[in-house]
């Protein structure tokens, strides 16, 4: 479903790829919390921009591709600070859950488009604030490369 939503709404063309998403220990994800980590992860893959080794991404992807809260933020928040996190993206909705941010630099993010945007902006391709014509990007649109071309 991530696949299909990263496609219709954000351009981002994954159809043409065969798309494999390992788990560390071979776990099945079933909890909506991991859409955001794995949208990350396959943009992050496809312009080849690491994500931040320190950062932890929660939130569910709805089929419009808004980012939504997930339960429990707060103790997830605490958990992945002691784990040794330094920042967490999470839906800009969730921003009023967090109760102590648990000494983590938060990043919101209020729909997917707008995820795309700065993991595509971290790609050594390009599109570091400027297109290729040299005029200023706007936040939360998709990037050039990735819109789809007929309509």
């Amino acid at each position: 479903m991530v696949l299909a939503v990263l496609e219709a709404h954000c351009g981002v063309k994954l159809s043409g790829h065969d798309v494999y998403l390992n788990v560390a220990g071979g776990l099945r994800i079933q909890e909506p919390a991991a859409d955001l980590a794995a949208a990350a992860a396959l943009v992050s893959s496809l312009v080849n921009a690491p994500l931040p080794t320190d950062a932890v991404f929660f939130g569910e992807i709805s089929l419009s591709g808004a980012v939504r809260p997930v339960a429990q933020t707060s103790a997830r928040l605490k958990e992945a600070a002691k784990l040794g996190f330094g920042r967490a993206v999470l839906p800009e909705s969730a921003r009023g859950e967090v109760g102590g941010d648990a000494g983590m630099v938060l990043n919101t993010v209020g729909g997917l488009t707008g995820l795309v945007a700065d993991i595509a902006a971290r790609s050594p391709q390009g599109n570091r604030g400027a297109n290729r014509e040299g005029a200023a990007v706007e936040k939360n649109t998709t990037p050039a490369r990735f819109r789809r071309e007929n309509g």
